[in-house]
């Protein structure tokens, strides 16, 4: 079997995300309403309150910029890890009302490297799909089936996510240290929500490379970080 790639599409997001994250941090500190003060900030002066807040880490006001993506070629292994960011929405293909037929599945790429561990990987899958299919025929219910599928078993997801959620996200799981398929995501993910949004995006990724910090403190992955180094521009990552 090839193996899947992860596919990420950008479903829907605030295309004047910009402005409204700038209206919620002037709404703080003005007596004007949202709506008026949205019409009288300039793009230059946006840009600049939004890497004030960020730096800051007063993060609240880009809660409301929120983005929606369609998720496919995953593991349930990686989404058993998504959902774990409690700051979002997620709807999953279920396996109790889409009966699997030719079981699609991810390969590790370590397995995948090795032809030995890759004739195990997939004699594996197979044995357990081929129960999975006889115990549909014996008409044992799909939820009931399903608890023969591995891990390994691909999914659909829809997942939606605000700025800051987003780049709580982006910092944990484009770390080295995150699990690879994961860490894959986040790279995606990283790639679309900068191309919509840099001004917000621009500081995203491992602590690291944005402000000279481990945030895994004595679990980090032996990179030398210069402690003078200040908070960076983004660069290219990935």
């Amino acid at each position: 079997m090839a193996e899947k790639k992860i596919k990420v599409k950008l479903l829907s997001y605030n295309k004047n995300s910009i402005r409204t994250v700038t209206a919620a941090i002037r709404q703080c500190y003005s007596s004007d309403g949202a709506a008026k003060i949205s019409r009288k900030v300039s793009s230059e002066k946006a840009k600049k309150l939004i890497q004030q807040i960020i730096s800051s880490g007063h993060t609240s006001t880009i809660e409301h910029a929120v983005f929606t993506f369609a998720i496919e070629g995953v593991s349930r292994a990686m989404t058993h890890q998504l959902v774990r960011h409690r700051i979002a929405s997620y709807s999953q293909q279920s396996q109790r009302y889409v009966k699997e037929g030719k079981l699609d599945y991810i390969i590790p790429p370590t397995v995948s490297r090795n032809k030995v561990a890759l004739k195990v990987f997939n004699e594996a899958i197979i044995a357990a799909n081929n129960s999975y299919q006889k115990l549909l025929e014996l008409e044992i219910p799909a939820e009931d089936s399903r608890f023969l599928l591995p891990n390994a078993a691909e999914t659909k997801i829809v997942m939606t996510m605000n700025a800051r959620a987003l780049m709580n996200f982006l910092k944990e799981r484009m770390c080295v240290r995150a699990q690879w398929e994961i860490r894959v995501l986040a790279q995606e993910i990283y790639k679309i929500v900068y191309k919509v949004a840099p001004e917000i995006f621009k500081y995203a990724g491992p602590t690291c490379e944005t402000e000279a910090i481990c945030w895994q403190g004595k679990m980090h992955c032996g990179k030398k970080i210069n402690k003078k180094k200040q908070k960076v521009e983004v660069r290219e990552r990935i």
